[in-house]
């Protein structure tokens, strides 16, 4: 994902699809066209890490419910 905006007033960052540069980037795009993420990060220190127009990876990684 591409860090596509920092907002700094609402401490909020975006991330869309990468669909292009690496093998790796086409290829995740082919599997997930599209979406986005909007993360809301109120640590400073967390927050001053995401940088617009750096990408990122993410993952989904299902969490124990009990």
């Amino acid at each position: 994902m591409i860090c596509s905006f920092v907002d700094r007033s609402n401490k909020t960052v975006h991330f869309y699809p990468v669909y292009t540069g690496s093998e790796e980037n086409k290829q995740f795009f082919a599997a997930t066209p599209g979406g986005n993420i909007s993360l809301n990060v109120l640590n400073e220190k967390a927050f001053a890490q995401f940088e617009q127009g750096k990408e990122y990876f993410v993952d989904f990684t299902p969490a124990a419910t009990e």
